[in-house]
């Protein structure tokens, strides 16, 4: 996967994906708790075992294809803000893709743009509000490298970083912009999970 990825790659990816939100769902669930419903860590976990429940590694399909399967099934299977939220980036990332057979760097960049996009315009989010889009936007601007799994691990890294950042801020958007003030002091959920997401597809190309 260093010079590029098939629908294959694409749907192992999703799979250490999930099983990475698998491994995250307590601590997901612990964040979302402190200043939201305190169901996004099952509701993640919940969707992505349902992707791949639906992830035929036979089906010959592209990555677009792929990208648009985890697409609909988040959407029918998260709960909350979640689902339409992940759902949006996947279906986005899987217009941007297209019907090609390989995506490369550039194509791969594009779609995490594309994702974070739909995101932003769903969502109506900025930098700064304490949401997903505070992992996402520092990691579609760090997404570059020669091979997939550089651009991918850079986009993981400044995620991360992303997440950290979100701690003291107060949230602005969502269900933890009703407790205020005392928003600050806990990291973003949704940010979190992107991060273990993108995480999870930086090592599937690295490996």
């Amino acid at each position: 996967m260093s010079a590029g990825c098939n629908g294959q790659d694409v749907a192992a990816a999703i799979r250490l994906a999930a099983a990475a939100v698998a491994a995250e769902r307590g601590e997901l669930t612990r964040l979302d708790r402190e200043i939201g419903d305190g169901d996004h860590g099952e509701n993640m976990h919940r969707g992505f075992q349902a992707v791949v429940a639906r992830l035929d590694p036979d089906a010959g399909l592209t990555p677009g294809a792929v990208l648009k399967l985890v697409a609909t099934t988040l959407i029918s299977t998260v709960g909350g803000a979640s689902g339409p939220l992940y759902g949006t980036a996947f279906l986005r990332a899987a217009t941007s893709a297209g019907d090609v057979a390989t995506l490369d760097t550039g194509a791969v960049h594009a779609a995490l743009a594309a994702a974070c996009g739909g995101v932003q315009a769903r969502g109506h989010a900025e930098p700064g509000d304490k949401t997903m889009v505070d992992a996402l936007v520092p990691a579609v601007a760090a997404a570059h490298g020669g091979s997939v799994a550089e651009l991918l691990g850079a986009a993981a890294a400044a995620a991360q970083d992303g997440v950290v950042a979100t701690v003291p801020l107060v949230a602005r958007k969502g269900r933890a912009s009703y407790l205020g003030p005392r928003s600050a002091g806990t990291a973003d959920p949704g940010a979190t999970s992107t991060a273990v997401i993108l995480r999870a597809f930086a090592a599937a190309a690295a490996g």
